[in-house]
């Protein structure tokens, strides 16, 4: 039997109709506001979708979602790829419940799922395509040994690695010259074509020479540390460890009250006071039974305005071995637009590559985080674009707390940007360095597959953690895409 709405609920469906053409209305003004800073057009797809989707999220919606729920309207939860179309969807769909001609009378599905194919083409633009049983790439940092042993990047390659990840803060050019060679080498054999990623080191602030106080195995929470801007560290009575600094300008940049993390947070410390060329921190903070403190280890400042640019005078020197070799470069330490123009200069005065290079922007600064659009809108156009959420220096820099909640809001941004996403840092750690995953850390990996690319860190057990990354996502890809449940019919019950 037909039935009509009640009173209440026609009435509720005539002022939710209103509410959501008021709000796109708001959000396609703001969007071109937005555009237009960026000095971007409606045209560039992509971007104008980024721009919808960032005026819309500058609102709280959680009223209006729950409001939505009962007419079976809530999918503003899942539209960081289409905003346009679903705010035009859940007016068509309100205009029908109220009885009242919709705006829209344009129904695209193809319009619909467009920002996922402008994913799916970046991603196979990048990272090249798929292997057949899942969506995610699988990254594999290669060590030092591996530019003399192609058996072992053969053996990553028959596993499923799509990309290969030659860190060129350690070695030299003839090293990871060899390291890609292998690679190609072994995806010939079997006719696959991963890709290599090259990571230019950037200012990585590191300790350098470290001196411990006799007695002192590890730094316990209350020990005081010397951080030295040059010549030798030194100790004196109540130093429990001394250490110099691999940029010595930073520790004449630091002030009292900053917050000093060491290692990805195993300490963290504030300065407590100055000395003339050093500064005296006080640890605050220590993981159970205390840290070593070691050289070649890294340091976070997040209080601190370092003024440092992200291309030292080694990565532009390293460049022509990165252009020679790599598909990708890894920008560490980019954080505003104008340091994507100081990279494509840097490049454009050595000459364009053979194959098409394309950008990862390692976002690891809280700086680079408020600037992700802009940043995106800065590199769009030029090359294959992608960033990577590098969780540890970003963890020490805005807090474990915090991290969480970050890598979440930088997958939105990039999926509404139509930009793939690189998850990285301590994926199955204890897999790759032990032999065998925590619990933890499987439900991390799990979270990962939502990524387009996942990096797993050298270690003994590498090729293992391939094998069941590999697995994972397979599975993973039946239930998920991206924020979305696929309602794959469930098999346990």
């Amino acid at each position: 039997m037909h039935q009509t709405l009640s009173s209440h609920d026609f009435n509720e469906a005539e002022q939710l109709l209103a509410d959501i053409r008021a709000l796109s209305e708001a959000v396609h003004r703001e969007a071109l506001q937005m555009l237009q800073s960026w000095g971007k057009s409606e045209e560039q797809a992509a971007l104008a979708n980024l721009a919808h989707y960032l005026a819309l999220r500058h609102r709280d919606l959680r009223i209006l979602q729950r409001r939505l729920m009962p007419f079976g309207l809530s999918s503003l939860g899942r539209l960081e790829s289409r905003v346009e179309p679903t705010l035009a969807a859940v007016e068509r769909a309100l205009s029908l419940v109220a009885g009242l001609p919709p705006q829209s009378t344009d129904f695209d599905p193809d319009r619909f799922f467009a920002g996922e194919e402008r994913l799916e083409d970046a991603s196979d633009r990048l990272f090249g395509a798929p292997n057949p049983d899942r969506r995610g790439r699988i990254m594999v940092t290669m060590p030092s040994e591996a530019a003399d042993d192609p058996k072992f990047i053969a053996d990553l390659v028959r596993r499923g690695m799509d990309v290969a990840r030659i860190n060129c803060a350690h070695d030299d050019a003839e090293v990871w010259a060899r390291m890609a060679k292998h690679v190609r080498a072994a995806g010939a054999a079997i006719g696959r074509s991963p890709r290599i990623l090259m990571d230019i080191a950037g200012p990585k602030i590191r300790t350098g020479d470290v001196v411990t106080n006799p007695g002192q195995k590890k730094i316990e929470l209350g020990n005081a540390l010397r951080l030295v801007a040059s010549g030798e560290p030194w100790l004196t009575e109540g130093i429990a460890a001394a250490a110099t600094v691999s940029l010595p300008e930073i520790v004449t940049r630091l002030s009292v009250g900053d917050r000093v993390r060491y290692d990805d947070g195993k300490l963290e410390a504030y300065v407590e006071s100055l000395e003339p060329g050093a500064a005296i921190l006080r640890v605050t903070r220590a993981k159970a039974g205390g840290a070593k403190f070691k050289p070649e280890k890294g340091l976070n400042l997040p209080d601190t305005v370092l003024g440092l640019s992200p291309l030292t005078s080694k990565d532009v020197d390293d460049l022509e071995a990165v252009i020679a070799n790599a598909d990708m470069i890894g920008y560490s330490f980019v954080s505003r637009p104008d340091d994507i123009d100081l990279l494509e200069e840097a490049i454009a005065r050595i000459g364009a590559p053979q194959r098409e290079l394309g950008l990862i922007a390692k976002i690891e600064q809280p700086e680079a985080v408020r600037n992700l659009p802009a940043l995106i809108a800065t590199a769009a156009g030029r090359r294959p674009f992608g960033v990577m959420i590098a969780r540890g220096d970003l963890a020490a820099e805005i807090g474990f707390e915090r991290l969480a909640e970050m890598q979440e809001e930088i997958l939105w941004i990039a999926e509404a940007a139509s930009v793939p996403v690189i998850w990285a840092t301590q994926v199955l750690e204890d897999l790759v360095k032990e032999g065998v995953p925590s619990r933890g850390e499987m439900t991390d990996a799990a979270m990962a597959a939502r990524a387009e690319c996942v990096m797993l860190n050298k270690g003994p057990a590498v090729g293992e953690a391939v094998d069941l990354l590999s697995r994972l996502f397979a599975r993973m890809d039946e239930h998920m895409l991206k924020k979305t449940p696929t309602l794959r019919a469930l098999k346990s019950w």
